[in-house]
C-alpha cells in the first residue's frame, strides 16, 4: 500500500471529523523537492479534543491503531500522538498545530496538491524549508538540511524568497537558510 492510499483513507476520516490538516515533514519535502524514502507521515492538524476523539473512534480498529487517551493528552498539551496503519505499517504522527504566528501562517498557506495520486493539503515549499531548517538547527540533523536543499534545488526561482527571508529572521535560521541556498548552488535574491 502506498502513501497515497494511506493519506486517502486517513484524510477522509479527518475530513469527516471536521479536522483541518496538512501533510508536513519528509512526505512534504519529497513532494516539493528530492524524493527520499520514509515510513512515517507527519500531519499537522487544527482540531478540538472532541474532534480527535471522534477521529480515533471512527477508525476501524482492525486496520488502525489510534489510542483515544493519547489523542486527548495531545490535545491537552498541544503536542502529538500516533496513528498506525496496521495493514501497511505506516506510522502517522498527528501534530497539533502550534499557537505561534509562523505556525498559523504556515497552515494558512497550505496547498491542495497531488501526492501519490491523491489530492491532499501540503505545507508550502517555503514553509517546509523553514520547518526543516528549524528542526536541523535544534537537532543537528543533516537529513533535515538535505531535505531543505533538495526543495531549493527543485523549486528554484518559484520560491518566494521574501517570505523565506522574513520568517528565517523571525525563526532564527537566517544563517541556515543562506547555507542551504549556497549548498544548492544558488544565491538568494535581495
Amino acid at each position: 500500500m502506498t502513501v497515497g492510499s494511506v493519506l486517502a483513507a486517513l484524510g477522509a476520516a479527518l475530513d469527516d471529523a471536521g479536522i483541518q490538516w496538512m501533510v508536513a515533514g519528509s512526505v512534504a519535502s519529497s513532494t516539493w523537492g528530492e524524493v527520499r524514502s520514509t515510513q512515517d507521515i507527519d500531519l499537522v492538524v487544527v482540531a478540538t479534543r472532541t474532534a480527535l476523539v471522534q477521529l480515533c473512534q471512527a477508525l476501524p480498529p482492525e486496520r488502525w491503531y489510534a489510542d483515544v487517551d493519547m489523542a486527548i493528552d495531545a490535545a491537552r498539551r498541544q503536542s502529538m500522538f500516533n496513528i498506525i496503519d496496521l495493514e501497511t505499517g505506516w506510522k502517522v504522527d498527528v501534530i497539533l498545530r502550534k499557537g505561534r504566528p509562523f505556525s498559523a501562517a504556515e497552515f494558512a498557506r497550505r496547498r491542495r496538491v497531488e501526492v501519490d495520486g491523491v489530492e491532499v493539503w501540503v505545507a508550502s515549499p517555503e514553509d517546509v524549508i523553514l520547518a526543516k531548517l528549524e528542526w536541523a538547527k535544534s537537532t543537528g540533523s543533516e537529513r533535515q538540511a538535505r531535505d531543505a536543499r533538495g526543495i531549493v534545488a527543485v523549486q528554484g526561482d518559484a520560491l518566494d524568497e521574501a517570505w523565506l527571508r522574513r520568517w528565517a529572521k523571525e525563526l532564527g535560521v537566517e544563517t541556515e537558510l543562506a547555507s542551504v541556498f549556497r549548498d544548492a548552488g544558488r544565491t538568494e535574491h535581495r
